[in-house]
This record gives C-alpha cells, sequence and structure tokens, in this order.
C-alpha cells in the first residue's frame, strides 16, 4: 500500500493564508464592517420597506420614452468616451511598450531616448488614470453645463490612462519573438506590431476593451448624478422624488445593457478565435 504523497507547498500556503487573514482583520475593524448588522430586525424592516417601493415597476408610455433617450445617450456617452480614451491609450500604450522598441536591439541606438520616452508615457498614464472620472465631470459640467459633453470627456481622459496601462502590459506579456524577429529584418515599430503582436493579443485587447465599455455605462449612469446626463440624471430625480417604480425601471435598463455588453464580448472573443 503506497504512502499518499504530502504536498510540499500546503504548509507555505497556510502560513501566507493565516498571515492574510491577519492583515485583513484589523483593516476590516477599522471599517467597521458588521456583516450581522444586515439581519438585524430594524435594518431588515428598513430594507424590505425600501426594496417594496421599487414594485411595480414604472410603464407609462411618457416615462418610457424618457427612459429610452436617457439609454441612448448613456449607450452614446459611453462609446464616445472609450473611443476618445481609445485615441489617448493606443498610442501612449506602444509607446510604452518595450517589445516594440528597436533601440533594445543592439548597442548604438539610442536607448536612453526610449527609456525617457517610455518613463513619459508611463508617467502620463498615471496622471490621467490618477484623478477620478467623477471628478473629471465635476469639472467639465462646469465648463459644459449639464449634458453628456462632460461626460464624455471625463470618460476619454480617465479611461485612456487605463487602456493604455493595460495595453501596454497585454503587449508586454505576449510572446515577443515573431516581433523581435521582424523588427531585427528591418521592419518597422508598426508592422511588427501588426504581425508580431496583435494576432496573439487581440483576443485579450478586444476583451478588455468591451469590459472597459461596459465599466464606462456604469460610470456614466454614476456621473448622470452630477449632471453629466444619461441613465444617473433620469435615476437622480426618480430617487429625489421617491418615485421607487422608476428606478426600478432603470435598473432593470441598466442590467439589460450590461448583459448585452457581456454577450457582445463573448461574440468578439469567438470571432477572433
Amino acid at each position: 500500500m503506497s504512502t499518499p504523497v504530502r504536498d510540499p507547498a500546503a504548509l507555505p500556503r497556510l502560513g501566507w493564508t493565516l498571515l492574510a487573514l491577519v492583515l485583513l482583520w484589523p483593516l476590516l475593524r477599522l471599517t467597521d464592517f458588521r456583516p450581522a448588522a444586515l439581519f438585524e430586525a430594524g435594518n431588515l424592516q428598513a430594507m424590505g420597506h425600501f426594496l417594496g417601493g421599487f414594485l411595480p415597476p414604472e410603464t407609462a408610455p411618457e416615462f418610457l420614452a424618457m427612459l429610452a433617450r436617457a439609454t441612448v445617450e448613456t449607450l452614446a456617452m459611453a462609446t464616445a468616451g472609450i473611443a476618445l480614451s481609445m485615441l489617448l491609450a493606443v498610442p501612449l500604450g506602444l509607446l510604452m511598450t518595450r517589445s516594440l522598441s528597436i533601440s533594445r536591439l543592439g548597442p548604438g541606438r539610442g536607448g536612453w531616448v526610449g527609456q525617457i520616452l517610455r518613463g513619459l508615457a508611463r508617467g502620463v498614464l498615471a496622471v490621467l488614470r490618477g484623478v477620478p472620472e467623477l471628478v473629471w465631470a465635476l469639472l467639465f459640467v462646469r465648463v459644459f453645463g449639464l449634458g453628456a459633453a462632460a461626460g464624455v470627456l471625463a470618460l476619454g481622459i480617465t479611461y485612456g490612462g487605463m487602456l493604455g496601462k493595460v495595453y501596454g502590459e497585454i503587449l508586454e506579456s505576449t510572446d515577443a519573438r515573431p516581433a523581435r524577429i521582424l523588427l531585427e529584418a528591418g521592419s518597422g515599430r508598426l508592422a511588427a506590431l501588426c504581425y508580431g503582436l496583435l494576432p496573439n493579443a487581440a483576443q485579450e485587447l478586444v476583451s478588455y476593451t468591451v469590459y472597459r465599455w461596459e465599466c464606462a455605462v456604469r460610470a456614466s449612469v454614476v456621473m448622470g448624478f452630477v449632471g453629466a446626463g444619461g441613465l444617473g440624471q433620469l435615476m437622480d430625480q426618480s430617487m429625489k422624488m421617491l418615485n421607487g417604480g422608476e428606478a426600478a425601471s432603470i435598473l432593470a435598463t441598466f442590467l439589460v445593457l450590461v448583459l448585452a455588453a457581456d454577450g457582445l464580448s463573448g461574440f468578439l472573443r469567438r470571432r477572433l478565435a
């Protein structure tokens, strides 16, 4: 009878798990995280009363027309914001990608210039994503007034920093041998990108871009509370009027948008497989 083989990594994993719990506990205490409070009688009654106001959802034709216009505005805001962010992310992401650096092929190619440019690109991306989109929206609402224009610019700036950073990391983690062979053969950076890196990274790039578009839809709803238009502004009005039925219809519409984004992501991944 063979003796069971002991996992040599079991003890280190247990140690790291215990260390994580020890570090997590004071953080939970600091944030006053008490899940048991959700099940206290008074809190359950308050939540039930609040959720009960959401039924039945509002289906009046006038409200549904307003909801349709707000949905289109939210989609337009999110899509235009992502398009603007890609205009920022693509060149900055390519600039910080060391796999496409011609100066790394050998000495005497001005490698220090490339390092400075990549550092500048990382710094710009850090600044762009370091300021929350809600702060940018508050700023642009004061410039453009109420409406979706402020939301588009806020999303474009913040998500440009996020997309650019992740684009660069995805390209860095992709097998760089095809791109390096092309560069050594005298190819330019654009050809090395298109034929060396993109064939292997396209699925991940598209998946993350669609995911960020889904996040932009959610963010545009939040920014509507500061006057950036769309479903968020309509939700803000409904909540201020204590109209739970309208809020329920808006939330249902938002859920449909998220499911549609998930389906689009899956479809694009299958097409690129």
